[in-house]
């Protein structure tokens, strides 16, 4: 099992940009796939990025293509999510999550989550 802790969250204007980061502690960091999702009041958990355990393959969803990027530092056991021209749709509570060997587009997939950071764009 690892455990995950995230940082970076924070109230930001629209056009503004942040980094999420997570620290990841207790199992070995390269062998996971490592996900971001996020969560906005009275909505479902919805999937936003995702990162190989290497680094070299990452998936996004299409409301954050070319907006968020999504990296990792298997030195640092850290994973990030650099997050540019955020709008107010972008609001919501972001969750760093770890899955053994690999990375999907769910949820569910996941075993290991941290305890969330709050992102709030303002308009």
């Amino acid at each position: 099992q690892v455990q995950l802790v995230e940082s970076g969250g924070g109230l930001v204007q629209a056009g503004g940009s942040l980094r999420l980061s997570c620290a990841a502690s207790g199992g070995t960091f390269s062998s996971y796939g490592m996900g971001w999702f996020r969560q906005a009041p009275g909505k479902e958990r919805e999937f936003v990025a995702a990162i190989s355990r290497s680094g070299s393959r990452t998936i996004s969803a299409d409301a954050v293509k070319g907006r968020f990027t999504i990296s990792r530092d298997n030195a640092k056991n850290t994973v990030y999510l650099q997050m540019n021209s955020l709008k107010p749709e972008d609001t919501a509570v972001y969750y760093c999550a770890a899955r053994y060997y690999s990375i999907t587009y769910y949820p569910s997939d996941y075993d290991n989550w941290g305890q969330g950071t709050q992102v709030t764009v303002s308009s």
